[in-house]
């Protein structure tokens, strides 16, 4: 029987049921890992991801759990180690984004923005810092517009920030034990939510600011999240990786 490269492993991928995460969640099952794939709201769709890696012989399990609430964070542990005995990779890819100036953002938004992204990510890490297995992979979710000066994007960039900043630290915390710490800092990649409100001349303008030439698609970051969550990455730590196809 073939080995594949995560046999052995398990993960779980916040956020996971659709876009970015959903693709994340495919090709680390593809690649051997048993996954949790959680969901805030939509349990059909996350259904649909476990029912995918199932016919493609995995094994996967949903979850439903509000990163933004920290007692949620905690059952969603204990239901991922509960089913599969133990944790090996961390992808916190669940986020919120709001597209406002900053004079008009108003406390809500600016507190929800920051319950998802930012304190959705911290105790994620909170727990794996207590539970995920030696020699562990987390892998957090920045944005390629931290290095942009976008108009409107003025909340999403301070978690984002917020993010890059508790990975490395992080990252110090937790190499003792062999476990690497790293973010992935996607540009402006073709999915449903990207592409809410936005236009084909919209999209045309950002798929020409990329040095390739066109927008990334799901399988591009997910791509890069299997690197990280590999052995091949055992030496890469505390870094924070633009998968932007040379927007930046």
């Amino acid at each position: 029987m073939e080995t594949k490269r995560l046999d052995g492993k398990v993960a779980l991928v916040t956020g996971s049921s659709r876009g970015i995460g959903r693709a994340i969640a495919l090709r680390l099952a593809r690649d051997g890992a048993a996954v949790v794939v959680n969901y805030a709201g939509n349990a059909e769709a996350a259904r649909a991801v476990v029912s995918e890696i199932e016919s493609l012989g995995g094994r996967a399990v949903a979850v439903r759990a509000d990163v933004g609430v920290v007692a949620d964070v905690a059952r969603l542990f204990d239901e991922a180690i509960g089913q599969f005995g133990r944790l090996d990779i961390l992808v916190n890819n669940a986020g919120i984004i709001l597209y406002k100036p900053l004079a008009d953002v108003g406390e809500e938004e600016f507190d929800r923005l920051f319950a998802v992204n930012v304190k959705g990510t911290f105790f994620c890490c909170q727990q794996a810092a207590r539970r995920l297995a030696d020699g562990g992979r987390i892998v957090n979710f920045s944005s390629s517009t931290t290095a942009l000066m976008l108009p409107t994007y003025s909340a999403y960039v301070a978690t984002k920030g917020a993010v890059e900043q508790l990975s490395h630290v992080l990252a110090k915390e937790l190499g003792p034990r062999g476990i690497t710490v790293n973010v992935v800092s996607p540009g402006p990649t073709d999915t449903e939510l990207f592409g809410r409100g936005k236009t084909e001349e919209d999209k045309r303008r950002y798929a020409q600011m990329a040095a390739l030439g066109r927008l990334g698609t799901p399988e591009d970051i997910a791509d890069v999240v299997a690197f990280l969550a590999g052995e091949e990455a055992r030496w890469v730590t505390g870094q924070n990786l633009r998968a932007n196809g040379g927007l930046i």
